[in-house]
């Protein structure tokens, strides 16, 4: 277990046109210890609206995984200036559905200008590409010294959950995203 070199190794390689995620995940899965599936839960969680609380953010923010508190993180400071942002449009009361962590947090995080001109564009698709696309190099931020461990593993998956979004909204843009992490991948091995 937790042959991560392998697991590496195994993923798709450049030329692959389509792709299961859900089998992808289950291979992982079955090479992994049961906390390393539990890391890769939690990022899968991070995906999923209805499981997203103040008590998924806290337990993220506790993880033993640098790589899931600070992607997971990152994930909650840009849906809290998405709230912001919408709430602001609506004219509805400030700090309505934020999730707040601490009292210590910092508001105007460093990433926070890139997120509001992301938002501020016209085009919802655009929006939303754009959103996906801080997450995706927010990964690559957080991998970026990093060979053959879990953290590569884990940025793999968030990838393959926005690459999997895309293949459902536009199948064009998810194949090109499927393609571009294969390549990314294969830049690793």
């Amino acid at each position: 277990m937790n042959n991560y070199e392998y697991i590496i190794a195994s993923l798709p390689s450049p030329g692959v046109e389509s792709f299961d995620a859900g089998a992808m995940l289950d291979f992982i899965r079955s090479q992994c210890s049961g906390q390393d599936s539990a890391l890769i839960d939690m990022i899968l969680d991070g995906f999923d609206g209805d499981k997203l609380s103040n008590e998924f953010y806290h337990k993220a923010i506790k993880s033993h995984s640098s790589f899931v508190r600070d992607f997971l993180g990152y994930d909650l400071k840009l849906r809290n200036t998405k709230v912001e942002y919408l709430n602001k449009a609506l004219e509805r009361q400030e700090g309505t559905d934020i999730i707040h962590l601490s009292e210590d947090e910092d508001p105007d995080f460093d990433e926070k200008p890139a997120m509001l001109s992301v938002l501020e564009q016209d085009d919802i698709l655009a929006r939303e590409r754009g959103l996906d696309d801080l997450l995706w190099n927010k990964a690559d931020e957080l991998t970026r010294m990093h060979l053959f461990d879990m953290d590569v593993i884990l940025a793999f998956v968030a990838k393959l959950k926005i690459t999997d979004r895309w293949n459902k909204l536009d199948p064009a843009t998810g194949r090109e995203m499927f393609r571009n992490l294969i390549q990314e991948i294969r830049n690793t091995r």
